[in-house]
């Protein structure tokens, strides 16, 4: 099957419309068994040490794996993106740029989507049944969000998995579909889990591993994954333009706190864990979200591929003794 490529959430329905294996190059590069080895490749073909390692591993990635089309998000994501777009259409990558409007008015959204449709040759029909495809597996992995907030279920790693495997189904549909309905059929039996602190996790899915089991092992649990979620389009809107509108992602950071007020209230979070990386403008938009939240917030900052560091874990411990003193 013709495999696609794309850089951050795109909207799915328009390849799954076209019949093409949707591949999110985010998720190739964090589960490839090599994968400091691709950011070491890309730093030897040219790309400069103080840039993001995400990048980097997407560059990787798409030479790794062989990818001959990719879509590339251009506004609303990486900073970095359309150089990335330059350096591997030079390598013979055929790229087709996507731009979410900074606006989030819906006739310019609209026309991107049609664009990316006329790149792909299908049409409104096409593309609303492949979203109602999708919505039957979204709505799945949101039971698996109500079970790890609502119920205690379901860890903060699988809440994590599920929802961030959604920006691509794992490049295979029925296959994906598979394996959520046999986690769930598991995970409504499982007993309540204990963990006495909940926590939100806010920013990009994290680059290192191993932070949700530890945070598990001194007694916390994430119970709310801020970006991860919206991979799975959370809304439940029929129309694929509103949806695309409502996804917060992509646009300023005040619309992405007013999602994120709201769950945090009604998940009964006690604090926040903010997630930034490495030579990423999002950095910034830390200042915001603390002059935004009146919970407690932990900045993490991650640079390349590895296990929770040591200091990190020292700066978890404290962090969950300052909520405990609170609590």
């Amino acid at each position: 099957m013709r495999r696609v490529g794309f850089t951050t959430t795109i909207p799915l329905e328009v390849l799954v419309a076209a019949g093409v294996a949707p591949i999110d190059l985010n998720n190739i590069f964090i589960t490839h068994p090599e994968k400091a080895s691709l950011i070491e490749d890309a730093e030897l073909t040219g790309f400069p040490r103080n840039v993001c390692a995400w990048i980097k591993g997407i560059y990787g990635s798409v030479v790794a794996s062989g990818i001959t089309e990719m879509v590339a998000v251009t506004e609303g994501d990486c900073s970095y993106t359309k150089a990335l777009m330059e350096v591997l259409s030079l390598n013979g990558v055929r790229v087709y740029p996507f731009a979410y409007p900074g606006t989030r008015e819906a006739a310019p959204l609209k026309a991107e989507i049609e664009k990316l449709m006329s790149y792909f040759g299908v049409g409104w029909d096409e593309v609303n049944a492949a979203k109602k495809r999708l919505d039957r597996i979204r709505v799945k992995v949101h039971e698996i969000d109500r079970l790890t907030w609502q119920e205690n279920r379901v860890t903060g790693e699988e809440n994590h998995y599920f929802q961030v495997c959604t920006s691509d189904m794992n490049g295979d549909l029925d296959a994906f579909e598979a394996e959520v309905d046999a986690f769930l059929a598991k995970a409504v039996q499982r007993p309540e889990r204990k963990e006495p602190i909940r926590l939100a996790f806010l920013g990009v899915p994290p680059i290192v591993s191993g932070l949700y089991d530890f945070l598990e092992e001194i007694g916390a649990r994430v119970v709310f994954n801020e970006t991860q979620r919206q991979f799975s389009m959370p809304y439940g809107i029929e129309d694929l333009v509103e949806q695309y509108r409502a996804y917060s992602y992509p646009y300023d950071i005040f619309h992405r706190i007013g999602d994120i007020s709201g769950e945090l209230q009604k998940r009964k979070v006690d604090g926040v864990i903010h997630y930034v990386q490495s030579f990423c403008f999002r950095q910034i938009e830390d200042m915001v979200l603390r002059k935004s939240i009146k919970l407690p917030i932990l900045t993490l900052e991650g640079d390349k591929p590895g296990n929770v560091d040591a200091r990190t874990k020292i700066r978890l411990e404290g962090f969950l003794e300052l909520l405990e003193d609170r609590n």
